[in-house]
């Protein structure tokens, strides 16, 4: 077989994959996994810098830092950049709404970053991302206040807050430090004291309503 004077060698090309490989390894290690899972599978849109950097703060408003960490400090938004991404929560069910057509790609799946980014700027008068903390808590609050009221061009927030409350809840802060955990099975206690300051146990599954 011959190869080309400036092709690489398949030596070469293994430690090129290798290499790939490494690199990921040392990006979830610096910006956590759900950060580096979206590095790797997501889109390369021109924007996912700006949309990072959106759902890092919109989770961080949704559930901000208090004696624990916040959901934009675990890497919530990344989670939910990979959520939309992979249709988590029927994210990729097209948007019927009149008005928001626009968001919707050739197969009919709904762009909720950019939706989210357009929608912010407006209730933020112009630029979310540069406003003021209060400007931005307000543009969010706005937001959610109005999905909730079942206004039809903010109901796709609701698939971003669920998947912020999930990023968050099964992360190892928000299902062992923002909530109780305790490893099942475990001892048997006939009698736990509950009191208005107890946290809810992440690991209480008959706490679930299954349907």
């Amino acid at each position: 077989m011959t190869v080309a004077a400036d092709s690489p060698h398949p030596a070469d090309t293994g430690w090129q994959r290798r290499d790939f490989l490494a690199g990921l390894v040392l990006l979830g290690l610096a910006v956590g996994p759900a950060a580096a899972a979206v590095a790797a599978s997501a889109p390369q849109d021109a924007n996912i810098v700006r949309y990072q950097g959106l759902m890092r703060d919109v989770a961080q408003i949704v559930i901000p830092r208090t004696d624990t960490a916040g959901a934009g400090d675990v890497g919530a938004g990344a989670f939910v950049l990979l959520g939309l991404a992979h249709g988590l929560g029927g994210a990729h069910q097209p948007v019927t709404t009149s008005g928001l057509e626009g968001f919707s790609s050739a197969d009919g799946r709904f762009d909720h970053a950019r939706w989210l980014a357009l929608e912010l700027d407006r209730r933020a008068g112009g630029d979310f991302a540069h406003a003021g903390l209060p400007a931005r808590q307000a543009a969010v609050a706005g937001l959610d206040r109005d999905a909730f009221a079942d206004a039809p061009m903010a109901q796709p927030w609701h698939t971003i807050k669920n998947l912020v409350l999930t990023g968050y809840y099964t992360s190892e802060i928000g299902g062992s430090k923002e909530l109780n955990y305790e490893l099942v099975p475990g001892r048997w206690d006939p009698d736990v004291p509950v009191t208005p300051t107890t946290r809810a146990y992440s690991s209480d599954w008959t706490a679930i309503d299954f349907g």
